[in-house]
């Protein structure tokens, strides 16, 4: 069901792990590039009308309008199951917690003698947020998107989820509800790559807004690279992934059991387990065998994601080695269940969010540890980070100088606008005292 990469011995790479080497999805976001362009187009043209003929090619589903009406929000926070809004209102209370610490605070600092320079931190105006639809029903990706935006001050938020057939056009009662939870009663009905162009160019229901944010396909994706720079974005988040660092002490019923939480999310999804204990890896594989025959979604996601070239059991000689694997891996999700996890954990350099020992499995920060689930993927947490009250924080620098403390410093700044041939700059110094600047010090 599971495919393995030894790595024991000599075929460690002596030079560093090459990415390709390792288990990933094949996603050619480049090719629905071409695909998702006369969709942004159509929209940014069209409008209203565009999403409402997209809503009926790729939902299934005739609507009148994309914009969902109050009324449809309030019905459905009322008919929610009781169980489930107790769940949805202490996941959001938790992620309050955290992101509420997340806020930063202006900083100034004194340069010079009446010279200072600020940064103030200012919230974007307004965003979209995206929440996926399909397969699954993601009420928690409205949560991981909205108390983050609201922590950080945003005044505008808007949210998009695809329309569904089963519930007369509208996103699903259980994702209307969690906004409705939030405030949040600006909510649209379109999904895919014409809802990242509704929120990039706007249309007379729905203001543009200023970043889009939130997990999707790869159709999504490729509207967030095709209109970044129009719209801000977050990242370009693909299908999701799951790593897991084990030894000899991690219990395979758990690690299974991870392994396919995270394949039910779609058949590109990416389990894999990087190990040093062959014996685990048996262990596995055969828990694989009973826990997959006994869940849902089996032949639709789980199989093929398990199957797939993304998913793997990779072995290592040490767990040093097993860093080394996980770190180049850079996974969205990076479980450590081994001895001494914490300090396992405290070295790993790449992952969207680490999972640390067996009692924190990545299904907890899915919905209830606090922490964000909206994370890098494909490798991309090397160099990003997940979602977070800075995402939709920018920093503004103010600089403030006296006369004198310009002074003090024209010099070089008539020295430096010189030396790349700039002199207009320096001359811009110059105006503000007769043309006479002191020598530099």
């Amino acid at each position: 069901m599971i495919s393995r990469i030894d790595l024991r011995g000599d075929a460690f790479p002596v030079n560093g792990i090459d990415r390709d080497l390792l288990p990933r999805a094949e996603l050619d976001v480049e090719a629905a590039l071409e695909k998702v362009r006369p969709i942004c187009d159509d929209v940014h043209h069209r409008g209203t009308a565009a999403l409402i003929d997209y809503a009926e090619r790729f939902d299934g589903v005739r609507i009148d309008r994309v914009r969902v009406p109050a009324e449809a929000l309030a019905r459905a926070l009322e008919e929610l199951d009781p169980a489930v809004r107790a769940a949805l209102e202490e996941s959001i209370r938790r992620a309050r917690l955290v992101h509420r610490e997340q806020r930063r605070t202006d900083t100034t600092v004194q340069v010079v003698p009446g010279g200072t320079v600020t940064e103030r931190w200012v919230p974007v105006e307004r965003v979209g947020l995206y929440v996926p639809g399909g397969r699954s029903v993601y009420p928690s990706s409205v949560i991981m998107n909205v108390v983050p935006a609201q922590e950080a001050g945003v005044g505008s938020m808007a949210v998009a989820s695809p329309p569904q057939a089963d519930f007369d056009g509208l996103p699903h009662p259980t994702i209307l509800a969690a906004c409705a939870l939030l405030g949040i009663d600006e909510v649209y009905a379109a999904g895919g790559a014409q809802a990242v162009a509704m929120f990039a160019y706007g249309t007379d229901e729905c203001r543009a807004a200023n970043m889009v944010t939130g997990p999707g396909n790869i159709w999504v994706a490729a509207a967030k690279r095709l209109l970044k720079g129009r719209i801000g974005i977050d990242a370009e988040a693909g299908p999701t992934e799951i790593a897991v660092l084990a030894d000899h002490t991690a219990d395979p019923v758990h690690v299974a059991a991870d392994l396919i939480s995270q394949a039910e999310h779609d058949p590109l999804a990416a389990s894999v387990l990087v190990t040093d204990s062959e014996e685990l890896a048996n262990a596995v594989e055969k828990e694989l065998e009973t826990q997959v025959a006994a869940t849902k979604h089996v032949e639709d996601r789980i199989v093929p994601a398990l199957s797939g070239r993304q998913s793997g059991i990779v072995l290592v000689d040490g767990i040093e080695q097993g860093l080394a694997v996980v770190d180049a891996y850079a996974a969205e999700h990076l479980e450590i269940q081994t001895e001494n996890a914490a300090a396992v954990a405290a070295r790993v350099r790449n992952a969207g969010a680490i999972f640390v020992g067996p009692y924190a499995p990545v299904s907890l920060g899915d919905y209830a540890a606090g922490s964000n689930h909206v994370l890098p993927t494909g490798g991309c947490a090397c160099h990003s980070s997940g979602l977070s009250v800075q995402s939709f924080l920018r920093g503004i620098h103010v600089v403030d100088y006296t006369r004198e403390a310009l002074a003090e410093v024209a010099g070089h700044v008539v020295t430096l606008a010189d030396a790349e041939d700039l002199p207009a700059h320096g001359a811009a110094v110059r105006a503000r005292f007769d043309w006479k600047v002191p020598d530099s010090k």
